[in-house]
């Protein structure tokens, strides 16, 4: 096996680890250990760290391994604040009548991820859930035709998955709520209401993320 596979391997493994939260923040990672378990040496294993450090999951501690980055509370709130201003404005465009074929196509794609996410409920799979989730909310910003946004939207995809799981993870009952605020979501998106949806969104992505919103705040 070449070093370039084991390293995209090593860093695939890693990486979906902490997306998921199996590998939660403050966790110190051991490249020798994460090399005997994937069955490769230590130098695509420390590749693999570099490249999760450049994308602030890890950071590196010398002759120590790595350490699991927390994502930081004003981070997380920023983030937010740019999704509500993405998909509320994905909304506002596909008001426009041009785009009542674009709204019925939408409509389509949030039930069936609204129907997957119920699916997902009983399991309480947290991280299936939020892959779900992140595609629900990145389907309202690619409906509206604005690839420049939409672009822009799939690169949080992996934070999203993450403060979702982190949000979520220690209360899984909770599902079930955003199963109901998300139909609410499609309802308003659909229905091309604008200011409808941007109401329900702030109460919904603070009512996830309450816990972590007040964390910040404390700061």
């Amino acid at each position: 096996m070449t070093v370039e596979p084991a390293s995209r391997r090593a860093y695939e493994s890693v990486k979906d680890r902490i997306l998921t939260g199996a590998l939660p923040a403050g966790d110190l990672l051991s490249e020798v250990e994460i090399a005997h378990e994937l069955d490769v040496s230590r130098t695509p294993v420390h590749e693999a760290f570099l490249r999760l450090e450049a994308e602030d999951l890890l950071r590196l501690i010398p002759r120590r391994g790595a350490v699991v980055v927390p994502v930081p509370p004003q981070e997380g709130a920023d983030l937010l604040e740019v999704r509500r201003a993405l998909e509320t404005a994905a909304v506002r465009r596909l008001a426009g009548e041009a785009y009542a074929a674009a709204r019925a196509s939408l409509a389509e794609r949030l039930a069936e991820a609204v129907a997957e996410q119920e699916r997902l409920v009983p399991a309480r799979d947290v991280a299936a859930f939020a892959v779900v989730d992140e595609a629900f909310h990145r389907a309202i910003v690619s409906a509206s035709g604005n690839a420049l946004a939409d672009r822009f939207y799939a690169t949080l995809g992996d934070r999203q998955r993450r403060m979702t799981i982190g949000a979520v993870g220690g209360r899984p009952d909770h599902l079930a709520v955003l199963v109901e605020e998300h139909r609410r979501l499609a309802d308003l998106a659909v229905a091309g209401d604008p200011d409808g949806f941007d109401t329900a969104l702030v109460e919904h992505l603070d009512r996830t993320h309450d816990t972590f919103l007040a964390r910040g705040a404390a700061r």
